[in-house]
């Protein structure tokens, strides 16, 4: 039984594509009788199929080493293009996460887009979205796998402008779609490049190449960043990180695979392709530094933030720079440990600030109070959610971070430290919004807000019921350190790092420590921290002010140079045309005399040597 579904794993991103597929009947222009509510549950059913295919396949494959399937399809010349897929548990696992965090946040999709008529629309490209991931995290080349996440940006594209009648969203739609093309960009020139020195794109035969591989070092380091740059754009790294917070105008269930998995993705392929950047120490300096950058200023900037959606936006950007830091000290292991906590745990944390958002209409911060006694549910779910993913033991987040800190602890200190600093800036600031949100009287915005649909709460319910188990499945994987393992001062500071940062946020935001609304001592500095470091002006001042700039040269050149000499060609045709016609009589004699002496001419100057 389990055999059968082992050798056809492939299945699972057909499973989706295929719900994707069926929901087009249901469109508004098609089928109208039933409404569009049947395409929702289409998908919801072929996410189930998907999500116990990938769980019997597990059963089957644990213990056992991975190995390789290939999918025979075209040979060209010296390439071949068949699809290698790496059948593993780490694989097996991912393609669970993607099937299990998007049936759910389709059920939750049923509650928060109850209203609207975009059904068959919203969900076919949600399964775009999982068909996407699950073919990724199968899929053992790098050549697919560009293809895949260009599949991808487009789902990210089409998602964001969802709601396309608004401006912002089509705003949001377009940047998101442009900067993630900024880093596609190079990052094909990075895979068209690799063959011809590696031979083969396939993950397994590169990171073997590579353990051997004498590239140029010139080479080497343009190879290298430019296979950076798409997991930078991909898991909003800085300077390419602003579109995540612009998608926000998307529909937040939407936004719950994004923030949680989408991510993630572009983490997975750095993972993929890190043996080939490591041949360049440049390459590897420059992740973690950008890894190092995104994660401080991220987690610093979510703090000055009102709006519930950039806050959560921007923690998503700190946690992938944690991420980048992992991958970059060659910690592969402790990387896909903090993807599978952090997707919960980032879940379960939007889906509680979406229900909220949906029943009091308002994302600002200064607006929420008091929902505690109104919203228990929620309440709890947004502090397993907090606990999750920052270092509180026993969650999830304490042991990845556990794993990883202690290891960087002893071969480079300074970025351990660094760590500490930004778990204690995260646990700030999501215990910043909790107590925003749920502490204090309720306001004029919180006065009437129930719990919402059953929809919205079961999802929820579940998620923090995994969030919670995570460390049970992490000591059943074997994966959990031993007490003996365990670095004491190493635990102690992370623990300490989260008590300071949740302790703090607790004294001002739920036992009102400090008059609202908080002010630092100086105006501009809270200015550069709620505005991103100003990094929105600093674009409009350099690229978009050069891109202009280059853009009113070329006009000028294509409005008065290129187009100048078209018409002087037309206008030269013309006159010559105006002129030929009076020489036109219509006697043979005379046009066979017009032949004659043009030879004549031509022989002429043949004769004097001119050509």
């Amino acid at each position: 039984m389990t055999e059968f579904f082992l050798q056809n794993i492939w299945w699972i991103p057909c499973y989706p594509f295929l719900g994707a597929l069926l929901s087009i009947p249901w469109s508004p222009g098609i089928i109208r009788k039933t409404g569009p509510r049947p395409a929702g549950y289409i998908n919801i059913l072929m996410t189930l199929m998907a999500f116990v295919h990938g769980l019997i396949a597990l059963s089957g494959m644990w213990g056992q080493p991975g190995y390789e399937m290939v999918i025979p399809w075209l040979q060209v010349a010296d390439l071949d293009f068949s699809i290698p897929l790496e059948i593993s548990v780490t694989t097996i696992g991912a393609t669970l996460v993607i099937t299990g965090l998007n049936c759910l946040a389709q059920i939750y999709a049923v509650g928060y887009l109850e209203m609207d008529w975009g059904w068959a629309r919203f969900y076919s490209l949600m399964a775009l979205f999982e068909a996407g991931l699950a073919a990724l995290v199968l899929c053992n080349s790098l050549f697919f796998s560009y293809i895949v996440l260009e599949i991808l940006t487009l789902g990210t594209y089409l998602l964001v402008g969802f709601w396309f009648n608004q401006s912002l969203v089509v705003t949001g739609a377009r940047d998101a779609f442009l900067t993630k093309r900024v880093g596609d960009l190079f990052l094909l020139m990075g895979v068209v490049s690799l063959y011809p020195l590696a031979g083969s794109w396939n993950f397994s035969e590169l990171a073997t190449w590579a353990e051997t591989a004498t590239v140029n070092p010139t080479v080497a380091t343009l190879l290298g960043l430019a296979l950076l740059a798409g997991p930078l754009g991909k898991c909003a790294q800085f300077p390419l990180h602003l579109w995540l917070d612009e998608a926000m105008e998307g529909p937040l269930p939407s936004t719950i695979l994004r923030n949680a998995v989408v991510v993630c993705c572009g983490a997975w392929v750095l993972i993929k392709v890190f043996p080939v950047i490591s041949l360049s120490p440049v390459a590897v300096s420059v992740a973690v530094f950008i890894g190092l950058a995104t994660a401080v200023g991220a987690s610093a900037i979510a703090i000055a933030q009102i709006d519930v959606k950039r806050a959560v936006s921007y923690s998503v950007s700190s946690y992938m720079g944690i991420t980048f830091i992992a991958v970059a000290t060659g910690q592969t292991q402790a990387a896909l440990l903090l993807l599978l906590t952090y997707s919960m745990a980032m879940a379960l944390l939007v889906m509680t600030s979406g229900g909220i958002i949906l029943n009091n209409i308002t994302q600002d911060l200064t607006q929420y109070g008091g929902l505690w006694s109104r919203r228990p549910i929620s309440g709890i779910c947004f502090i397993v959610g907090i606990m999750a993913l920052v270092a509180v033991p026993p969650f999830g987040g304490f042991w990845t971070m556990l794993e990883l800190t202690q290891n960087l602890w002893i071969s480079q200190p300074a970025i351990a430290i660094t760590l500490l600093v930004i778990n204690a800036l995260t646990a700030f600031s999501l215990t910043r919004e909790f107590g925003l949100i749920f502490a204090g009287p309720p306001k004029q915005m919180t006065i009437r807000s129930p719990e919402g649909l059953w929809a919205l709460v079961l999802p929820m319910t579940v998620l923090m019921g995994f969030c919670l188990h995570i460390p049970l499945l992490l000591k059943a994987w074997g994966v959990l350190p031993s007490w003996e393992g365990i670095n004491l001062t190493v635990a102690t500071l992370l623990i300490a790092s989260s008590a300071i940062g949740i302790g703090l946020a607790t004294w001002i935001y739920v036992f009102n420590g400090i008059e609202k609304p908080v002010k630092l001592w100086s105006k501009s500095v809270q200015d550069f921290f709620a505005y991103d470091f100003y990094t929105a002006k600093l674009y409009r001042l350099t690229i978009i002010s050069a891109v202009a700039f280059i853009s009113k040269i070329i006009d000028w050149i294509d409005r008065f140079i290129v187009d100048g000499f078209v018409n002087l060609v037309g206008l030269a045709t013309v006159f010559s045309g105006q002129s030929l016609k009076y020489n036109v009589s219509g006697q043979t004699q005379f046009y066979a005399l017009t032949i004659v002496i043009g030879i004549t001419l031509l022989l002429s100057l043949l004769s004097l040597g001119l050509f």
